[in-house]
């Protein structure tokens, strides 16, 4: 993939497929935005790229 400075929105990303999107997306150098209605799987992401 080709992201490195685009910004993505993942939504539904605490987990699952949205979870496996954020890490795959963050690691192809996008700036992502994830949100979900717990609040606590995105606390995961604390500290990722």
């Amino acid at each position: 993939m080709r992201l490195k400075g685009k910004t993505v929105l993942v939504t539904a990303a605490g987990q699952g497929i949205g979870h496996a999107s954020v890490l795959a997306m963050a690691a192809e150098g996008a700036t992502v935005w994830a949100t979900d209605v717990n609040e606590k799987l995105l606390e995961s992401f604390a500290g990722v790229a």
